[in-house]
């Protein structure tokens, strides 16, 4: 249950937030269990700062601070990690505490914003959303001496925006939004949850091995002081079959330069003796992320304009619960992923269309069974090191997050999300996230971070723009 510590609402020149209270909120229930071991998949995440996401509102009926931190207190029995601290034993390894230590609850207003002033479309995501969040800029290795998760209720004019802040080194994506999930669940009045987590330790991911750590904890490993630009680019449902349809069929030209629906929706599946004028099927489909996925790093790349010798690549972590044999249970409590990088020279990446870019992405992803899964756990085991987070040659895309994440099934009792936004954590030139459209039709928004030069390039670029919502 919470503790709380009221201070009077403060705010200034640089902070579009007031805060009116900060208080731990405890489980409702002891936790059963005693600590986890993090994996090699966790570990490297102790460089990277918390993850950060929230979901905007409509405003609520009811007094909501009351009911939040009761229904956080539930959830975190359910969580019981996440109410817990991080500790190093004399041998070196790292395990989560579930010592209900607690997490903390901010209450904040910035009753100035309206939603319609916010989520204007077509602009730059608005800056009031980095300060909807807490822990700004706190590596996870932090979690040894503060609290692992945080959650800012910021109520706005005509909304609230509820942001969590939860340690990377003890949820990816899949945990996070799962967590998130369960807590709109309770708020809602939900009495058995649907997701629960699983706890069990029992897989190639849990190792002996130790990783050095510096003295003291690693830093970040980006700066994260560079200037940059951040959009939501929405791509809709028929641009990104369009996408897919292009990406799977590389020779088949149409009559004029628009593909018009009946031709994707008919032609898609439409082969004779395996061929659709004289192009190979292909031995297994590229999907229609890897498909965007292709057109956005080629337009990012044009917009760099690098050399034709500079290397470009493109980095996707991956899930690796249902990839490993035996599988991993799909709501194992954790990080269970690993990152793909797909390289190329710039000269030959643009010499080619979009569907060798897809077909480059698609071949990587597919190859990434349990055999390649165990080699990389091997591999990090005879080389321990901490994830590069970060764009270090100007030439990199990292794409995180995913538009499969139920981002929007987070309705607190009073309808669903009116927009998913990510606070200031792990940004730099080059990180991309993927989020589910608000339709849920298979539209995607994607959260571009750039340098300004590279952004505005992009925005001018016809063959990137023509599939922009």
């Amino acid at each position: 249950m919470p503790s709380s510590s009221s201070s009077s609402p403060s705010s200034n020149a640089t902070d579009s937030v007031a805060i009116i209270s900060k208080c731990t909120v405890h489980p409702d229930k002891n936790s059963i269990i005693k600590s986890l071991k993090l994996s090699v998949s966790d570990l490297p995440m102790l460089s990277c700062q918390y993850i950060q996401k929230g979901v905007l509102l409509s405003q609520p009926p009811n007094t909501l601070i009351s009911l939040l931190k009761l229904s956080l207190s539930k959830t975190l029995s359910h969580f019981p990690a996440l109410a817990g601290r991080l500790f190093t034993d004399s041998d070196g390894h790292v395990h989560i505490l579930c010592n209900d230590s607690g997490v903390e609850f901010v209450h904040a207003t910035a009753t100035q914003f309206y939603t319609d002033q916010i989520l204007l479309p077509n602009c730059d995501v608005h800056p009031c959303f980095k300060t909807f969040f807490a822990f700004d800029k706190t590596v996870s290795y932090a979690g040894h001496h503060q609290p692992i998760a945080a959650v800012q209720v910021t109520e706005l004019g005509d909304g609230v925006f509820i942001g969590c802040t939860v340690n990377h080194a003890v949820v990816d994506g899949t945990s996070f939004w799962n967590f998130f999930n369960t807590f709109a669940e309770i708020s809602k009045g939900v009495k058995k949850v649907t997701n629960s987590p699983d706890f069990i330790r029992e897989n190639v991911f849990i190792s002996p091995v130790v990783l050095p750590l510096p003295a003291g904890g690693p830093a970040a490993t980006f700066s994260g002081d560079e200037p940059l630009r951040e959009r939501i680019i929405h791509f809709s449902r028929d641009a990104i079959l369009k996408m897919k349809f292009r990406a799977n069929n590389p020779l088949w030209k149409p009559q004029n330069s628009d593909l018009n629906d009946a031709e994707i929706y008919g032609k898609t599946s439409n082969y004779v003796n395996g061929k659709l004028n004289g192009a190979l099927k292909p031995k297994s489909e590229i999907s229609s992320f890897q498909s965007l996925c292709a057109h956005l790093w080629r337009a990012v790349t044009r917009a760099r304009k690098f050399a034709d010798t500079k290397t470009t690549t493109f980095r996707m972590a991956v899930n690796c619960r249902h990839r490993l044999d035996p599988k991993v249970h799909p709501l194992y409590f954790g990080n269970l992923i690993q990152s793909i990088p797909t390289v190329a020279s710039v000269g030959d990446f643009l010499s080619h269309d979009l569907s060798w870019a897809a077909n480059q992405l698609h071949q990587n992803v597919v190859a990434h069974d349990n055999a390649t899964v165990r080699r990389g756990v091997k591999d990090w085991e005879n080389q321990p090191k901490l994830f590069p987070l970060g764009n270090f040659d100007g030439a990199m895309i990292t794409m995180g997050s995913s538009p499969r994440f139920p981002m929007y099934n987070n309705d607190f009792g009073w309808g669903r999300p009116m927009a998913v936004r990510s606070g200031k954590a792990n940004k730099f030139d080059g990180k991309i996230s993927a989020f589910p459209g608000r339709e849920g039709d298979g539209s995607v928004d994607l959260e571009v971070v750039l340098a300004p030069e590279t952004m505005a390039c992009l925005e001018l670029d016809q063959e990137f723009m023509q599939y922009v919502s």
